[in-house]
């Protein structure tokens, strides 16, 4: 019995095998989360200083998301790749760094383990299908964007816009939605956050969320189809609700702080993706 006729009869070895493929992309998408903002950054200020005219721009040491190797950031130790396991070298450190014994921020790890707990459950959803593979992209380019907007209110392009396009490229097989739901879907997601932006800025004089909202809506409408972007709104605004009114009443946050809206986003659309037509059947029932 070769591998796949085994991933495709054997629920726990499909299981275990995302699993560890879970961990494997969590610790990819640790780095993706640190360093994409800063490339981002660098970007954007050598373009401003490109367009005010300026000859000479700061020169950086080349920073992406496979160079320079990992290392503390307190000791400058570089990370070995026996200290690079994902979860496994946490634990073996016992959260340390290897050489300075500084705190590893347990973000690291976190990250790693829902990257793999998410993509269990994708795979036990779909089990081996056509589905399965796409969940997975989709689940795994949620979690960098959830934390990024989290962090820097700020969802990037080059996440949002890939995420969009293979949607739309999903649906001309109807993987999870057919071409016209898809392209409606995309179309009525960036709509509605663009126009219920406007018209807030048209009351208040303040910009209420941000155009990388409006993408990444329109990219789960793409993957999902526009019946269910009901339960998407719905989730991500009632999450988002609750949470923001709970930060101001127990920990006292300023209320005219602006909160992202994109980690709400992300989590209703992964949970949409997997149960929004459930959802709305109970509704109806």
């Amino acid at each position: 019995m070769d591998v796949l006729q085994l991933l495709e009869q054997s629920t726990l070895f499909l299981a275990i095998t995302a699993a560890a493929f879970g961990l494997v992309v969590g610790s990819f998408l640790n780095v993706v989360i640190y360093r994409l903002p800063i490339m981002l950054q660098r970007s954007w200020a050598q373009e401003c200083a490109e367009q005010a005219g300026h000859e000479t721009i700061e020169a950086h040491d080349a920073f992406n998301l496979l160079v320079p190797a990992s290392s503390c950031p307190h000791c400058g130790h570089r990370i070995s790749a026996l200290e690079n396991i994902p979860l496994l070298s946490y634990l073996f450190l016992k959260g340390r760094c290897a050489a300075c014994r500084t705190p590893i921020p347990p973000r690291y790890p976190l990250v790693e383990l829902v990257s793999a707990i998410l993509s269990v459950i994708v795979v036990l959803h779909f089990g081996y299908s056509v589905q399965c593979v796409p969940a997975l992209l989709f689940t795994w380019a949620l979690i960098p964007l959830f934390l990024i907007d989290f962090d820097h209110q700020l969802l990037p392009d080059s996440i949002t816009l890939p995420l969009l396009w293979a949607g739309l490229l999903l649906s001309l097989s109807g993987v999870f939605a057919d071409s016209t739901a898809s392209i409606i879907g995309a179309a009525t997601g960036y709509l509605s956050l663009w126009g219920i932006y406007h018209l807030f800025r048209l009351v208040t004089g303040k910009d209420g969320m941000g155009y990388g909202d409006f993408k990444l809506l329109g990219a789960i409408g793409a993957w999902t189809g526009w019946q269910v972007l009901p339960v998407v709104i719905l989730l991500s605004s009632v999450v988002g609700a609750v949470i923001g009114i709970g930060l101001i009443l127990f920990k006292g946050r300023d209320h005219n702080l602006p909160m992202p809206f994109g980690p709400f986003l992300a989590a209703a659309g992964w949970l949409t993706l997997l149960w929004g037509h459930d959802i709305i059947g109970l509704y109806l029932r």
